[in-house]
């Protein structure tokens, strides 16, 4: 089966490589003796074999008629062949190999066992160089052989994880609730909290996205002299290949479209005569191992340094950049990949994102004549914890954009671009809360409220600055704080009188520590009261049941809260002897008069709430969620069945024997009419979707517009956030709502109405 055609970009190099040696080799135990097989003509003159891998793939073993450059007693390839092991590391081979060098070593030199490794998969690679060598490999490794034969596994391949509330997870739950211990944990338990699905981690990788399905994954188009692939070429539709070999043809460029096969995870370009890379493929995130060997390429594009999870780069062979080729010579892949992603020059930076007016011209023009109008704005944003934002967990984000001292400048200006009332944030430790942003947000207007996660009861002082939680800032020229309050899910579970105190509670619920931030606020001028509330709901998809229980004993405690808000006497009138500041607040009040400048009295009476359904109560946050899930379901329609697949048949209380209800009316305020598809709110290689929320009470608030998402142009070139633009890996969505006033208030004409 040995095919004599050689690739004509690699003929000068490897002239002799093929030449027939005289060690011997032993017969194959099924297929005889070489020439004892029957002649297998040649492939058919297709553009390339699928190679499938599914069904039980026997071990292959050499093609009898193929000349072998090394002394290898048994050459094993991988079913899947998404890459090649590494020979045996017999002292003959490695005295073999690093005798005979190749076209870029010096005999000279010292090698790393990076590098040893780099020649051995180097030269395999050349000895593959026959049309459609993977293919044939694996067609004949799939025929039926002896029971006594050893199958190869292929070490990269994850059994696919099931589809949780749209994304994917282990099957192996995790109780740890904080993903920077050091202790050893399982894959899922070291995924960033704050993310439906975590960042890139080190293999195996339970999290990966998967590919469409498809009933085969690997495409080999080597050797067939292929010299061009065009740019409308099918091949970028199969975005279900995890391994493409076009390896030994006579390819001068790889058109940017290959940035669309996203699950790569293999890709062997070896043998052609590329001079540059496309930088598009620094795109191809899932991509462990690279081949580039025997081309002409000079540089390696920084835009390749995203490409943290890549194992192998192999560059011998070509005439590298003698610091680049040192990099990989000394400390293997990984150190080039963090080199380059480290000088990367920063991209363009997007346009700005556009606000979408959900109000008529007309209707506009009418809120900005009617004097008794009230609007407010909501800006919710994670901001990603400082303690969460490693490399490991953020391998293609440059390090210097990851400091916190860079990110902590753009996170502050991002809050304060929007000029929002209330600001809502998620993931802000203590340490940060105190000495950054408090500080600098007083200095424009906003006061804060802040608690963090419940685990910090349990450590010592110096490590509870540490502890994330939730924070709400106000404009205090405009708003009176009246009350706030912490809601902690563990610890209102454990004292609801329904639930039973059963394993599921014990080990799922009560073992999480995600709280709710709640301010009961008071407009200064006009007395209408709000309830805004600020929520971080559990991360970890594989509890998604727990995410139900948090939500639902979120709005319960609501609900509480809301009717008892609405059962505060108003505040007094103000004394005609002493100015009308609005505020209810001691310090103010104890002002000098003669600095404060009497307001006229309030156009109308202030509010008389006969019920907490009057009060406008918003609840926003980063609830981990996406549309499709349970969660959402609950919050935006007021009810979930109590057999809801994301319950995942465990019992808690009457929330899975009746089902779960509220009667908040709470609308998501991008779901609002116009306000187009739900905005990605959090970015990273291996999950894009919505997950953080403004919700909104329908009854008593109504929304006037929306921040639009960021440029789609711009996603399409960058792998994930955080980066140099953006300091977290969410995004932050605000919006703009009006109150809808009262019916029993006695205005001097009727408010404007709104569809």
């Amino acid at each position: 089966m040995y095919y004599p055609q050689q690739s004509p970009g690699i003929a000068h190099k490897l002239a002799n490589h093929h030449d027939q040696s005289s060690w011997p080799r032993p017969h194959h135990p099924v297929l005889g003796p070489p020439g004892s097989q029957p002649n297998v003509g040649p492939p058919p003159p297709s553009p390339g074999y699928a190679i499938y891998t599914n069904g039980n793939v026997n071990p292959m073993q050499h093609h009898p008629h193929h000349p072998h450059p090394l002394p290898m007693q048994h050459h094993h390839h991988q079913n899947s062949l998404s890459h090649y092991p590494s020979p045996p590391n017999g002292h003959s081979m490695q005295q073999h190999v690093l005798s005979q060098g190749s076209p870029a070593s010096v005999g000279s030199q010292i090698i790393s066992p990076h590098w040893q490794q780099q020649l051995l998969k180097c030269e395999m690679i050349r000895s593959s160089r026959s049309p459609h060598h993977r293919a044939r490999a694996s067609a004949m490794a799939s025929r039926t052989v002896t029971k006594s034969a050893i199958p190869i596994t292929n070490p990269n391949f994850v059994k696919p994880p099931a589809e949780i509330n749209g994304s994917t997870t282990s099957a192996k739950d995790s109780d740890s609730s904080d993903p920077s211990d050091s202790s050893p944990v399982s894959a899922g338990a070291v995924n960033h909290p704050s993310s439906t699905v975590a960042p890139i981690t080190e293999a195996p990788r339970p999290t990966s996205i998967r590919p469409p399905e498809n009933n085969w994954n690997s495409l080999d188009m080597g050797g067939v002299n292929i010299k061009n692939i065009p740019h409308s070429s099918g091949l970028f539709s199969f975005k279900f290949l995890i391994n493409l070999y076009l390896n030994h043809n006579a390819l001068t460029s790889i058109p940017p479209e290959i940035a669309k096969l996203r699950h790569l995870e293999l890709l062997d370009l070896s043998g052609n005569n590329l001079t540059t890379l496309a930088p598009e493929l620094g795109m191809l995130t899932q991509l462990k191992e690279l081949y580039l060997f025997d081309n002409h390429i000079t540089t390696i594009p920084p835009e390749l340094g995203t490409l943290h999870q890549l194992k192998t780069l192999g560059v011998e062979g070509n005439p590298l950049d003698a610091s680049l080729k040192a990099i990989v010579q000394k400390d293997g892949t990984p150190a080039l990949i963090s080199y380059l992603r480290d000088s990367c020059p920063v991209p363009t930076p997007p346009p700005a994102r556009i606000w979408k007016d959900l109000l008529s011209p007309a209707e506009q023009e009418a809120l900005q004549a009617d004097p008794h109008a009230e609007t407010f704005s909501v800006l919710s944003y994670n901001i990603l914890c400082e303690k969460y934002a490693t490399e490991r967990l953020y391998g293609y984000t440059p390090a210097w954009a990851l400091t916190w001292d860079y990110r902590k400048e753009l996170i502050l200006t991002e809050a304060m671009n929007y000029d929002a009332d209330f600001l809502c944030l998620q993931e802000v430790d203590i340490a940060a809360y105190e000495d950054y942003f408090l500080k600098h947000l007083k200095a424009q207007d906003y006061e804060g409220v802040h608690w963090p996660k419940s685990r910090y009861k349990t450590m010592k002082d110096t490590e509870r600055r540490q502890v994330d939680g939730c924070a709400t800032f106000y404009k205090a020229s405009k708003y009176t704080l009246v009350e706030k309050q912490l809601i902690e899910f563990s610890a209102v579970a454990m004292q609801r009188p329904d639930f039973e105190k059963t394993d599921d509670m014990f080990n799922r619920v009560l073992i999480k520590d995600s709280i709710a931030v709640v301010c009961l606020m008071e407009d200064k001028h006009t007395r209408t009261r709000f309830v805004i509330a600020n929520a971080h709901i559990h991360w970890d998809p594989a509890y998604r049941d727990v995410k139900l229980v948090q939500a639902a004993l979120l709005v319960d405690e609501l609900e509480k809260v809301v009717n008892n808000f609405a059962k505060y006497p108003p505040p007094p009138p103000p004394t005609p002897d002493e100015p009308d500041t609005g505020s209810t607040d001691p310090e103010d009040l104890s002002a000098s008069s003669s600095s404060l400048k009497p307001k006229p009295p309030p156009p109308r009476p202030a509010p008389n709430y006969t019920d907490g359904s009057k009060i406008p109560l918003i609840i926003c946050g980063d609830f981990n969620s996406v549309p499709s899930s349970g969660v959402f379901e609950f919050l935006s329609t007021g009810q979930l069945s109590a057999s809801h697949p994301d319950f995942m048949q465990h019992k808690y209380g009457r929330y899975t024997s009746e089902g779960m209800r509220h009667r908040l009316g709470l609308k998501s305020a991008y779901a609002a009419p116009g306000a187009g598809e739900p905005p990605l709110t959090n970015y990273t290689p291996s999950f894009q979707g919505s997950i953080d929320y403004v919700w909104y009470s329908s009854a008593s608030l109504a929304v006037n517009a929306v921040l639009g998402e960021v440029d789609k142009g711009y996603l399409e070139k960058v792998v994930g956030f955080p980066n140099a633009h953006f300091p977290s890996d969410h995004v932050c969505i605000v919006s703009e709502f009006r109150v809808k006033p009262p019916r029993d208030y006695n205005s001097p004409r009727p408010p404007p109405t709104f569809s």
